[in-house]
């Protein structure tokens, strides 16, 4: 669906006009494993609210209009300044890596249109658009976890492995990989790990025979990474052509996806990733009182494929979207809907969304993470067990670590 609008309007409301919602994703493109949760989500909120949402001011016509990226950031640009200057929308809502987030954020505060966005690290989405921490942007606000975040999720994951502490890195030239690449280091080096990075490079790549030659020469046991799938899948194939067989692979974006490490068969079994959500999470959602498992658990019934973390903050978003709505006194001003929006403080399925959090920038919240590992699961072929819970203690543990591949 390139575009897809809902919210019907009712024949007794049929001369008020509806708040508009212009929501941005990716759903064709490299990209478009982070939209698969989309309609269902989208179905949720029609089942919950019908064709009204309840504000300070009463119920009031809504429709949400959806704009597919094409997974290029360049189009997540141009389709923001459809949706507000041809569309008027009301607010806008983005998720789904720097390529979207940013450019649609950026049009929301060159137009002063209220903007909500997850589902990319908050460095990348705030430095990415050169932010000042002290005053944040005005119009657009950010919920998702951070770097400083990763870090500790890492390095407690590879604590829990027998490794020479060598790192091979594979961070391409773009939002994700320029922001890791300029905040993990540090981090991993004061940790006592020795990084081997043969530098960025731009997407898509036809081989990484490049990258695999530099790790083998350096005796490389752990790989870190931040890729689309299909490019994951090229590095991992031509590493098993090469001989090239790490202890620990943790390459974020390109695992968080069962559709995704399917294809890589036994290969995957072993494979680490931070987890930014999971059924294991102990979180609710106020919207539809869901627990992080239930949710889990109607998205399979649904829609027949397994859960994966982009879920949950597809549907968070949602829930930050309509308690905002909620307490707005007029959702049609521009301005008490942007203020509305940053005195969020809201118990989320994802947890706590709060835009005035301390200790970061103004419009930024940043939610928890944990460690996990795709295992041989019962009801599905893999399954994604939660290894570790350096950075939120209160995301139990669910399995132990095993061994890669």
């Amino acid at each position: 669906m390139g575009a897809a609008a809902f919210g019907l309007s009712a024949p007794a409301l049929a001369a008020s006009e509806p708040v508009k919602i212009g929501f941005v994703v990716p759903q064709t493109g490299s990209l478009a494993f982070f939209s698969e949760h989309v309609p269902f989500v989208l179905d949720q909120v029609k089942k919950t609210f019908g064709n009204q949402a309840p504000t300070a001011a009463g119920k009031v016509p809504f429709e949400i209009i959806v704009k597919d990226s094409q997974s290029s950031a360049g189009r997540a640009s141009e389709v923001a300044a459809e949706l507000i200057l041809k569309d008027r929308v009301s607010v806008l809502l983005a998720t789904s890596t720097p390529e979207t987030t940013n450019p649609v954020a950026d049009q929301a505060e060159l137009n002063g249109v209220p903007c909500i966005t997850t589902d990319t690290p908050w460095e990348p989405h705030f430095f990415g658009r050169h932010g000042d921490p002290k005053s944040g942007f005005q119009w657009t606000n950010h919920f998702f976890f951070g770097a400083s975040q990763l870090t500790t999720t890492y390095l407690g994951l590879w604590g829990r492995f027998a490794t020479n502490k060598r790192i091979g890195v594979l961070w391409p030239n773009d939002g994700d990989g320029n922001a890791v690449s300029g905040l993990f280091p540090k981090a991993f080096e004061k940790a006592g790990f020795a990084v081997v990075d043969p530098g960025r490079f731009d997407l898509p790549v036809g081989s990484f025979a490049a990258q695999i030659a530099s790790f083998k020469s350096k005796d490389v046991d752990i790989v870190n990474g931040v890729l689309p799938p299909p490019e994951f899948a090229t590095f991992w194939a031509e590493a098993g052509q090469q001989g090239f067989k790490p202890k620990v692979v943790s390459v974020g974006k390109a695992t968080e996806f069962p559709s995704a490490i399917a294809p890589l068969g036994q290969r995957a079994v072993g494979l680490s990733v931070p987890v930014f959500w999971s059924p294991d999470f102990p979180y609710v959602s106020a919207m539809t009182g869901q627990s992080a498992r239930e949710l889990a658990a109607e998205y399979e019934t649904v829609s027949g494929r397994q859960w994966s973390m982009t879920l949950g903050f597809k549907h968070a978003l949602f829930e930050v979207l309509f308690d905002v709505l909620r307490r707005a006194p007029d959702p049609r001003s521009p301005e008490r809907l942007r203020d509305t929006i940053r005195q969020t403080k809201y118990n989320a399925v994802t947890g706590p969304v709060d835009f005035q959090m301390p200790g970061l920038p103004p419009g930024i919240s940043k939610t928890p993470l944990a460690g996990g590992q795709w295992q041989k699961g019962g009801r599905y072929p893999l399954e994604l067990a939660i290894i570790d819970n350096a950075d939120e203690p209160s995301i139990k543990t669910t399995a132990a670590p095993m061994t890669l591949g």
